[in-house]
């Protein structure tokens, strides 16, 4: 399955979206097998979950998500792009995570301030070889990611890139580069 579905193939409304670009390196970073078990954490329009459940047709992902409008988008989109293997889970991460199965692959895009006991439980549940992907645009969440595997080098192998995007905008007869948010990628592996 092809990665990078265009940002405007999704539906919307006001709530958060990893941009293709993002979705496109954090999947990659990811390695999704064919049967993994996916949990989305902070999913907004799940944009990451439509193309992790592509990439997994033999496994199912968990999108977590607080955000009503965000919940209804995340369902709304499932069915735009015809993947049948999400379900989504209404509520607030860590307690959200609860009664959820194993997992081969954690991406977090919204941790609440309650990263530390997310990733607690995600490395409870998680496979070995298992990864977690974190993006974060925050220099705490950075700090938070990093301080979180740093102290746990017993359990990972973690990397971090910094990522800035800019896209090219029709300004009358010039086109100009407009820069995206810059994003920091955390991936971590479990041994």
């Amino acid at each position: 399955m092809d990665l990078g579905i265009k940002d405007d193939a999704f539906l919307r409304g006001k709530v958060p979206m990893t941009k293709e670009e993002i979705r496109i390196l954090t999947l990659v970073k990811a390695q999704i097998a064919s049967d993994a078990v996916v949990y989305d954490i902070g999913a907004g329009t799940g944009s990451l979950s439509i193309e992790a459940a592509r990439l997994a047709p033999q496994g199912h992902v968990y999108a977590i998500e607080k955000n009503l409008e965000g919940i209804s988008l995340i369902a709304e989109n499932a069915k735009r792009f015809s993947v049948e293997n999400i379900t989504v889970v209404e509520g607030t991460a860590p307690g959200a995570l609860e009664g959820l199965p194993a997992l081969d692959t954690a991406l977090i895009g919204g941790s609440g301030r309650q990263l530390a006991d997310i990733l607690d439980i995600v490395g409870e549940r998680l496979h070995p070889n298992g990864r977690i992907v974190a993006n974060a645009i925050t220099m705490q969440t950075v700090a938070a990611c990093l301080d979180y595997f740093h102290s746990h080098a017993d359990r990972y192998t973690y990397e971090a890139i910094q990522v800035q995007i800019s896209r090219l905008e029709r300004v009358g007869p010039y086109d100009m580069a407009k820069a995206l948010n810059p994003i920091y990628i955390i991936t971590a592996e479990r041994k």
